[in-house]
């Protein structure tokens, strides 16, 4: 009997207001969520990673692939560039649909998949970004999390693809990698309780970490 997946779908925001000290810290961030998941049997047993970048474009910089197999490059940041958020979401679906397995008569399918977003910026594609909103949603994410990091985020933009926005008020290597943490206690916590419940109840964010209510 083949073990249930769990595909968690990270969308990283690269452009050019991340370069320096915040890509930096998203790759730290990054790796110490990888340590964190590996050490739980839950999370090796079933969850799949796929990260996808977005600047100037969208792209797919880690395939689902099974955690204990999951191998990350240094993710860079161009010197400057716009936030084709849209263009990310359309690449997600296009994953998405590929990727994750539905539930036949025969066999159950991968458990509803988990999406987290984090950006500094808006969406330069506003127009792609709300029209890929409902496409998304018809894909049946088990929860949605966007991640604002630092000043200039417009939340409004974010609150229109799920009410579950945390804020990050500054941009350095502690906060993201107490982002991060708390990313891999909700993947976890994700992983135990997939088909349980409709919605994964996510864990109490750490101080640096608010959540937009």
């Amino acid at each position: 009997m083949s073990i249930r997946r769990l595909p968690v779908y990270i969308l990283l925001d690269t452009s050019g207001s991340m370069r320096g000290e915040p890509i930096h810290s998203v790759n730290v961030g990054l790796q110490a969520m990888l340590s964190a998941l590996r050490q739980d049997p839950y999370a090796l047993e079933s969850v799949h990673l796929s990260i996808i970048t977005f600047d100037i474009q969208a792209r797919e910089s880690l395939p689902l692939t099974p955690l204990a197999d999951v191998k990350l490059d240094e993710i860079p940041a161009p010197d400057s560039g716009a936030t084709f958020m849209g263009a990310a979401l359309e690449l997600l679906i296009q994953c998405v649909d590929r990727d994750v397995k539905k539930s036949t008569a025969d066999a159950k399918g991968d458990w509803r998949p988990l999406l987290f977003l984090m950006t500094d910026g808006s969406p330069s594609d506003l127009h792609a970004f709300r029209q890929a909103i409902p496409e998304v949603k018809m894909r049946n994410f088990g929860s949605i999390v966007a991640c604002a990091a630092g000043p200039k985020v417009k939340q409004e933009a974010l609150l229109e693809l799920t009410d579950r926005v945390v804020l990050l008020d500054t941009m350095d290597a502690a906060t993201f990698s107490g982002f991060f943490k708390w990313v891999s206690a909700s993947v976890a916590a994700g992983s135990s309780s997939a088909g349980v419940s409709d919605q994964v109840t996510l864990p109490p964010p750490p101080p640096e970490v608010q959540l937009v209510l």
